[in-house]
């Protein structure tokens, strides 16, 4: 299948891009810079049809830089991906066989793709923040575990710990100014008013909710990750598993959340029903995290309160 769009497909990496043209056919590698991706933007026909694969936060500079030009820029999912490699029968897996799968994957389903537009400021910045947050609290659960069974080292550690406490704390603090400055700070307080959402979750939800315009609950949930992938066929019924397509951060704020609203009045009830279905725990959080989104969701889209001595019903 042709395109009479130049199609490109973009391998990222920390340091380099592995680029390959459908069109010509041609194999590239460039510096993963600003300066490297201005050159060989220069160079390219105007309205390309570009397929980079999401790769944490080393694809959103030749991303934006290039949607800034006027091309169309699409993020494709790595599971996507993956799959499609085992369905065309691909064996190798390299950076330059990987541009090469992602234009193959362009120039064949464009039609069903959306292309990709830059998130809004405060998305960015709210995204940068919690995970810098997130990577803190790992380091310091990792410190204290590492050095449990070393009473010698207590005392140098203890500083390094309340240091690490400092940061954590001007990161939240950081994070609250940015919903202030962006208007979210009421929506964020409508949020945190559902059992088991403290502020950082309420950061999350509002975060994903600034992305884009979701058609209903079950959109917000599937951009979230939180939905169900099914495997069934005939008699044969495979395991759910959530897809986890997400932002990650938001699906452990939203699991956090979840075990705090399971020991509440509201939820504690629903949580044990649950159990006792024989779900196991992980399970049981997962769906009471949907629930949680979902009435956030509805917050946000309505911009009401949350009212929970009618059920969970909105006012």
């Amino acid at each position: 299948m042709t395109s009479p769009t130049p199609v490109i497909g973009i391998d990222v990496a920390k340091d380099s891009l592995s680029l390959f043209c459908a069109d010509s056919g041609q194999a590239i590698e460039i510096g993963n810079d600003t300066r490297s991706i201005h050159t060989w933007l220069k160079k390219l026909p105007t309205s390309s049809a570009i397929a980079i694969e999401a790769t944490g936060i080393y694809h959103l500079d030749v991303a934006s830089l290039a949607q800034a030009q006027g091309h169309q820029v699409y993020i494709i999912n790595g599971y996507r991906l993956s799959n499609y490699r085992k369905g065309i029968g691909g064996r190798n897996k390299d950076d330059r066989s990987d541009a090469r799968l992602l234009a193959r994957y362009l120039t064949h389903e464009r039609e069903q793709l959306q292309p990709w537009q830059p998130p809004p400021e405060a998305y960015r910045r709210l995204q940068i923040l919690l995970h810098r947050r997130a990577v803190l609290v790992r380091s310091g659960v990792s410190l204290r575990q590492s050095f449990s069974q070393e009473p010698l080292l207590k005392d140098v550690l203890k500083p390094l710990l309340e240091q690490l406490s400092t940061v954590e704390k001007r990161l939240e603090k950081l994070i609250s100014q940015v919903l202030s400055e962006s208007g979210l700070a009421e929506q964020s307080k409508r949020c945190q008013a559902v059992e088991g959402i403290g502020p950082l979750t309420a950061a999350g939800l509002n975060m994903a909710f600034l992305r884009g315009t979701f058609r209903n609950s079950d959109a917000f949930i599937a951009f979230l990750g939180l939905d169900v992938r099914m495997k069934e066929s005939g008699r044969y019924c495979g395991q759910r598993k959530i897809t986890k397509q997400g932002d990650p951060e938001i699906r452990r704020l939203l699991h956090n959340a979840a075990m705090a609203a399971a020991r509440t009045q509201r939820w504690q009830e629903v949580y044990q029903g649950y159990l006792k279905r024989g779900l196991k725990r992980t399970e049981a959080l997962t769906i009471l995290a949907r629930k949680l989104a979902r009435i956030a969701f509805a917050l946000m889209q309505k911009q009401v309160d949350y009212n929970p001595r009618q059920g969970g019903s909105l006012t």
